[in-house]
């Protein structure tokens, strides 16, 4: 019996260390644009994204996936990085796709990185909030994560929730819950809009523009595969998962202090009326 025991542990642990370790951007994400700008190296633990004045870059996963938690480390474009987007999100495809947007818009030397957040439910988004961070995303890799279940989308920053779009279908509001999506990033010239409404343009001196990703994990999504779900019951924890009261106050102390717009209080972009979700809970979506 210990025996068994002995060999049911070590078969769990490397089942286990095995999931942990198995993601590779070779073997998890093609590249779909960029003309050998993005590029795979350390034995497809690093990917780096290009922007020069020809091309920026992007790819995708190989995977499709319907609710799960995404994690990935980003190091960001340094020093003058205005005019620049470096993406990371979940999508969809088509006129009427869902998305989950994390995209971090550029700025001057010494100016802080904007996130700006995007929930896309059949095709329609507006539904923008962005955010300073409290560190310099520059200067070292931070965890990103959106968590979705079919309660809730967190975005979360080196696990601190900044944004919540919770599940209100049944109050008429749209909810990505039936849609599979992949795993998407890139880099891209966006001068027209990213930085200070597009007042300021990227500076072509500077390229190329590199941003970095590492550390991509799945470990805890449904993978979407010949029309179902790897994912056989919801006994998972995160499947089920929203804030707790410190995470609560965490995402509170957010965006008290660090969120600089919010769609839901964009009187004059709306004047027939706010958002349907946005006469709930301002907090959470």
């Amino acid at each position: 019996m210990a025996s068994l025991v002995l060999c049911l542990v070590i078969f769990a642990f490397c089942s286990l260390h095995y999931s942990l370790a198995s993601n590779n951007f070779n073997q998890d994400f093609d590249v779909t644009w960029g003309d050998g700008r993005a590029k795979v190296s350390n034995n497809g633990k690093l990917l780096t994204l290009s922007l020069d004045k020809v091309s920026g870059s992007g790819v995708k996963s190989k995977k499709e996936y319907l609710f799960g938690r995404i994690d990935m480390q980003l190091k960001l474009v340094r020093g003058n990085s205005a005019g620049t987007v470096t993406t990371y999100y979940l999508s969809s495809q088509g006129s009427t796709h869902d998305e989950i947007d994390f995209e971090f818009l550029g700025n001057l030397s010494g100016d802080p990185y904007i996130v700006h957040t995007n929930v896309y439910t059949q095709g329609k988004g507006d539904k923008e909030q962005q955010f300073y961070l409290w560190f310099d995303p520059t200067a070292d890799f931070h965890t990103y994560s959106i968590l979705w279940n079919p309660q809730t989308i967190i975005f979360y920053v080196d696990g601190t929730p900044i944004r919540v779009f919770k599940n209100m279908k049944s109050s008429g509001v749209p909810y990505p819950n039936n849609q599979p999506m992949r795993v998407y990033a890139s880099l891209w010239n966006a001068d027209d809009w990213a930085t200070r409404g597009g007042l300021v343009k990227t500076n072509w001196s500077n390229a190329p523009f590199i941003a970095s990703f590492r550390n991509f994990k799945d470990n805890n999504a449904c993978i979407w595969e010949f029309g179902k779900s790897s994912c056989t019951n919801s006994t998972k924890s995160w499947f089920s998962q929203e804030l707790d009261s410190t995470s609560q106050a965490r995402l509170q102390w957010v965006q008290k202090n660090y969120m600089v717009y919010n769609y839901c209080n964009d009187i004059n972009r709306f004047p027939q009326g706010l958002p349907l979700e946005c006469t709930f809970n301002s907090t959470t979506n």
